[in-house]
């Protein structure tokens, strides 16, 4: 057993996500066949990732805050603290915070055979996409 070293608070990139996004990463593969990632990600109100997709499917656990889930098909799912959303494989999604307060969640998946192109990332979401789903209209 070891305890691991904690890492720095990242600002995540703008060609990723629309607002201020920052990520803790928690757990990473530490032996060899491990494929376990494991972040906490705050996102200021309004903040969002662009479209992507998750080789292996991601799984989201709210901690604070509404958190928006959108999916291609124009479904927005809104979840609270203590609910969990699972993105399935290849499934183009995008998440972030309603427009009026800060969202926190866990971020859980498995990196794919090659980790640097585990998540696919796209378009950014556009302004009514993230409104419909503020609004509750999904």
């Amino acid at each position: 057993m070891r305890r691991l070293p904690e890492a720095a608070t990242g600002k995540n990139p703008p060609e990723q996500f629309t607002g201020d996004v920052w990520v803790d990463p928690i757990a990473v593969p530490q032996e060899p066949g491990q494929r376990m990632v494991v972040a906490r990600v705050r996102f200021a109100p309004g903040a969002r990732t662009a479209w992507h997709s998750h080789e292996n499917g991601q799984t989201l656990h709210i901690t604070d805050g509404v958190a928006l889930i959108g999916t291609r098909d124009g479904t927005v799912v809104r979840a609270t603290p203590g609910q969990t959303v699972y993105t399935p494989p290849g499934e183009e999604h995008w998440h972030g915070a309603a427009p009026d307060r800060f969202m926190e969640h866990l971020a859980m998946l498995e990196n794919g055979e090659d980790p640097a192109a585990t998540t696919t990332w796209l378009e950014h979401v556009d302004e009514a996409d993230h409104a419909r789903g503020a609004q509750g209209r999904a």
